[in-house]
């Protein structure tokens, strides 16, 4: 059977002969979407740690959080190499000297080979870009803008506080300077249909980018999104909706795109809905049955 979806795992291997791990960090950045620069409330399904781990709040340095998750992610997945990603709010939002330190401590520790920044397509300037093409030619550089959808609607309802063409803006600065590029995109969004989603995997398909992360829409406690959910105005999409929309999304992007996530990582604690996102490993793998079933891959319906 041929392999029916682009990992990122394989990917890797294929760079560095080795099983690779990514080690999350929290830098204790902020977010325009929050800090008041665009609003204060952030976007509808987002809490006040920015999904992060909460490690920069426990005084936890980028040195720290790095040496910490290279040891633990060797014992668990017998990880050879590592990529240091910051992933919590907006990672190139901040003064432009600290964003470099905070780079450099991260690439700064052994057999890390790689640097994923995780933002908004809204943060970054040339001055950034310049930054991050200057690590290229020792590391893999990635920068993962968030998009989540490629309707107009959807983002001025979840109040993503940008638009497409801002999205498109950014790509077109950070082509051609060897940083990868990888998109953000929620499947579940409030009033999306399969419509929608196929309208945003097109979108994204058409600019022509290295790598995608599909994350399913769940309600964290105390969001936007959790009062919506209360009163009965936002639903939950069950288990097999969700597969059927990540197979439906994936038939239209290329093959040649690598897909570095196919549903998120809840916080137990935090998570109101649906209780069925914590089983990522029973979610994966009806994922990966669906697509069996249907006999269906990545790109069979994309324009390449």
């Amino acid at each position: 059977m041929h392999k029916r979806y682009n990992d990122f795992n394989t990917y890797l291997r294929s760079i560095f002969g080795c099983r690779v791990q990514k080690i999350t960090i929290d830098a204790g950045l902020s977010c325009p979407n929050r800090d008041g620069t665009i609003s204060t409330g952030g976007c509808i399904y987002c809490n006040v740690r920015g999904s992060g781990t909460g490690a920069h709040a426990k005084g936890l340095s980028v040195t720290d959080q790095v040496i910490q998750g290279k040891k633990a992610l060797s014992k668990r997945y017998k990880a050879k190499k590592f990529i240091s990603y910051f992933q919590s709010f907006s990672n190139t939002y901040g003064p432009f000297d600290r964003l470099k330190i905070l780079y450099e401590q991260a690439l700064a520790i052994e057999d890390v080979v790689g640097l994923s920044i995780g933002t908004r397509p809204d943060c970054v300037d040339e001055q950034i870009l310049q930054l991050l093409q200057s690590y290229v030619k020792k590391y893999l550089v990635w920068i993962e803008y968030g998009l989540q959808s490629a309707n107009e609607s959807t983002l001025a309802f979840i109040n993503r506080g940008h638009d497409v063409n801002c999205f498109k803006k950014a790509v077109l600065a950070t082509k051609n300077r060897g940083i990868k590029i990888c998109a953000h995109v929620i499947l579940g969004l409030p009033n999306e249909k399969k419509a929608h989603v196929l309208e945003t995997a097109r979108a994204i398909s058409d600019m022509e980018i290295d790598g995608i992360k599909i994350h399913l829409l769940y309600v964290v406690r105390g969001t936007k999104l959790d009062k919506l959910y209360s009163a009965g105005q936002y639903r939950c999409l069950e288990q097999q909706e969700y597969a059927d929309l990540v197979c439906d999304f994936l038939e239209h992007i290329p093959k040649n795109i690598v897909i570095q996530r196919l549903t998120g990582d809840p916080h137990p604690e935090e998570l109101v809905a649906p209780l069925w996102a914590l089983k990522k490993t029973e979610n994966m793998a009806l994922i990966k049955k669906t697509l069996e079933k249907r006999d269906t891959w990545q790109g069979k319906f994309a324009t390449d």
